[in-house]
């Protein structure tokens, strides 16, 4: 199952770059939403570098392993993620279409590996019009934030 979206942000490309490799700002604010997260080496991340997170879903605790596998400067980040049976891609791409604006296209694919897994997945994809709708909303919300910071200089 695979979710897109682009947005388009009033923002230099390296600073959408900065605000996108924040990887550090994206632990914190996962915690703040009461998932655990953590990463397995020390210092900025960059390729191979590995989060073990653990969350509830659906009233089951959920284990997933996401290891950073692409981190190219002003052009894209990818995360390839694991858990009980499912594999996510996430792929993050940004095109400067000028000097102060970043088209960022954001994409999500998650695959089954087992029999429980492709019953999960296939319950999701029934809701797929709703998932779609927010992850949209989600990723306009976050380049909202983006552009509003940048504004502000921050």
């Amino acid at each position: 199952m695979k979710l897109s979206t682009r947005e388009d942000i009033e923002a230099p490309i390296s600073y959408v770059f900065g605000r996108i490799s924040d990887f550090a700002h994206f632990e914190r604010r996962a915690m703040r939403q009461g998932i655990a997260v953590s990463r397995r080496a020390e210092g900025d991340a960059q390729v191979g570098t590995i989060w073990d997170i653990a969350f509830a879903f659906r009233g089951r605790p959920r284990k997933v392993q996401a290891e950073l596998t692409k981190l190219d400067p002003d052009q894209a980040v990818e995360v390839d993620s694991r858990s009980d049976g499912l594999t996510a891609k996430t792929q993050i791409e940004l095109i400067a279409l000028s000097a102060t604006r970043t088209r960022v296209l954001v994409s999500f694919d998650m695959r089954a590996k087992t029999l429980t897994a492709r019953l999960l997945l296939q319950s999701l994809k029934l809701a797929k019009a709703k998932l779609t709708k927010r992850f949209k909303a989600r990723v306009l919300d976050y380049a909202e934030n983006v552009e509003d910071d940048y504004r502000r200089g921050n």
